[in-house]
C-alpha cells in the first residue's frame, strides 16, 4: 500500500484506536455468530432466535439518542470503554450459562438486552471518534482502513466461530468475545483527547436532542437515507439474518456452509476497502445506494438456491456493494455534520435505521414457518432491491459530493445554537 493510504496510522492515537478495534471486532463478530447457534441449541424454533436477536435490538433503539448525547457531552473514549466493560461482563455470563448447560431462552433474552443497552452508547461514540483522530485530508483513507479492518475480521471471525461451535461448542466462542470486549476497553487508555466543550448551565440533555433533531430534519439527504434504511435493515435482519441460519441447518449448507457465505461476503468487503484506499469516492451517496442495490443479490440468491458456490459468489458481490455504501455514508456524515454534534446526529441516524430491525426479526420467524423460509428470504431480497433504487429518486442523494469539491445544492441548513 502507498504511504498516503497508511497516513492515518502515523498518529499514535489512531494506532491505539485501530488496535482496539482489531480486538473488539474479531471477538464481537465471532460472538454474534456463536450466539445464534447457542440459541438454536437451546431451542430450534426461528421464533426463539428472533426473540433473542430482538432483545438486543430493542434496547439499542430505545437508548440510542441518550447514547449520542452522552458521547458528545462526556467524551467518546470514556463512553466506549464503559460500554465495552458492560458488554464483556454480559457475554461472560451468557458463556457460563451455555457452557454449563443451564441456559434457557429467558436468560439469553435478559443478558442480550443488557448488552443492547451497552451497544446503544457504544455505537454513536465510536462513529464520532474516528474523525477526531484522522486528519481531514486523510479522512477517506482512515475510513477505508477502518473498513478494511472490519472486513478482514468478517472474513476470519465467522470461520473461526464455525470451527469453535462445531469443535468445542458455542459457549467458548462467546466467552472469548467477553474477554475481547474488556481488552478493547484497556487498549483505548493511551488515547488522550481534549475534553468536550463546556456547556452552558441551561444546556440540558433535551436541548441537545432538539438541536440534533433540528439538523437531522433540515438535511434532506440525511433523513431520506435513514428512512430507506429503516426498511432495508428490517428486511436484512429478518429475511437474511433470522431465516438464513435455520435454512442452513435444515439444508445441505450446514453451519460450515453458513460460515462460508458470511466469510465470502466479508471478502467482497475487503476487496472494496482496498480499492478505496486509493480511488476517490466523489459522489458518496449515489454510488453508495447503487451498492445497496447490488447487495440485494446475495439475499435474492439465498431465496432462490442452496447451491453453495452460487451463494458464495453472490455474497462476495453483495459484500463489495454494501462496502461502497458504508464508506460513502461515513464520508457524507463526517464531512457535512458539525463535529460537536456528530455523535448526536449519528444517534438519530442509527435510531431511524435500527428502529424496524426488531420488527423484521420478530415477524420473519412466523412468516418463514407459515410460508417457507426460502420464499420469505426471496421476498425480502426483491424488496431490498426496489427500495435501494427508489432512494435515488431524491436529487439530494444523487448529487451530494465530497466537501472538497464545488458543492451542489442540498437542503443542509446550519442549526442555531449548535
Amino acid at each position: 500500500m502507498s504511504g498516503a493510504a497508511l497516513a492515518p496510522l502515523r498518529d499514535h492515537r489512531f494506532r491505539w484506536y485501530f488496535l482496539s478495534r482489531v480486538v473488539d471486532l474479531v471477538g464481537d463478530i465471532m460472538g454474534s455468530v456463536a450466539l445464534v447457534f447457542a440459541v438454536l441449541a437451546v431451542s430450534s424454533s426461528p421464533m426463539a432466535l428472533g426473540a433473542v436477536l430482538a432483545a438486543h435490538s430493542i434496547p439499542v433503539v430505545i437508548f440510542l439518542l441518550v447514547g449520542g448525547v452522552l458521547a458528545d457531552r462526556f467524551g467518546r473514549t470514556v463512553v466506549i470503554q464503559l460500554s465495552n466493560v458492560t458488554a464483556g461482563l454480559t457475554q461472560l455470563a451468557i458463556a457460563t450459562l451455555v457452557i454449563t448447560g443451564a441456559a434457557e431462552i429467558w436468560h439469553l433474552v435478559l443478558l442480550t438486552a443488557i448488552n443492547g443497552v451497552a451497544a446503544a452508547a457504544n455505537g454513536p461514540a465510536l462513529a464520532g471518534l474516528l474523525p477526531q483522530l484522522a486528519p481531514k485530508d486523510s479522512l477517506q483513507q482512515a475510513n477505508a482502513l477502518n473498513g478494511l479492518l472490519r472486513n478482514i475480521a468478517l472474513v476470519m471471525a465467522p470461520a473461526l466461530a464455525g470451527v469453535l461451535v462445531v469443535g468445542v461448542g458455542a459457549g467458548w466462542a462467546i466467552a472469548i468475545n467477553g474477554g475481547t470486549y474488556l481488552l478493547a476497553a484497556i487498549l483505548l487508555l493511551p488515547i488522550k483527547l481534549p475534553p468536550p466543550a463546556s456547556r452552558e448551565d441551561g444546556d440540558s440533555i433535551l436541548r441537545d436532542l432538539v438541536t440534533g433533531w433540528t439538523f437531522f430534519r433540515m438535511t434532506t439527504w440525511l433523513w431520506v437515507i435513514v428512512l430507506a434504511f429503516g426498511a432495508l435493515n428490517a428486511l436484512h435482519s429478518g429475511g437474511f439474518r433470522t431465516l438464513g441460519p435455520p435454512l442452513a441447518e435444515e439444508s445441505e449448507l450446514g453451519v460450515e456452509g453458513w460460515a462460508m457465505i458470511l466469510s465470502a461476503g466479508a471478502m467482497g468487503l475487503v476487496a472494496t476497502s482496498v480499492v478505496f484506499l486509493h480511488v476517490p469516492l466523489r459522489r458518496p451517496l449515489l454510488y453508495g445506494m447503487l451498492g445497496c442495490a447490488v447487495y440485494s443479490v446475495q439475499i435474492i440468491a439465498l431465496g432462490s438456491t442452496t447451491q453453495l458456490w452460487i451463494l458464495v459468489a453472490a455474497a462476495f458481490v453483495g459484500g463489495a456493494g454494501i462496502e461502497i455504501f458504508g464508506l460513502g455514508w461515513e464520508l457524507a456524515m463526517q464531512e457535512r455534520v458539525p463535529e460537536d454534534m456528530l455523535s448526536r446526529v449519528y444517534s438519530y441516524d442509527m435510531l431511524g435505521s435500527f428502529i424496524a430491525i426488531p420488527v423484521g426479526q420478530l415477524a420473519f420467524g412466523p412468516l418463514g414457518e407459515a410460508f417457507g423460509l426460502q420464499k420469505m428470504i426471496l421476498v425480502a431480497g426483491v424488496a431490498y432491491l426496489a427500495i435501494s433504487l427508489l432512494t435515488l429518486g431524491s436529487r439530494s442523494v444523487r448529487d451530494l459530493q465530497r466537501a472538497d469539491q464545488e458543492p451542489e445544492v442540498t437542503n443542509t441548513t446550519s442549526v442555531p445554537g449548535s
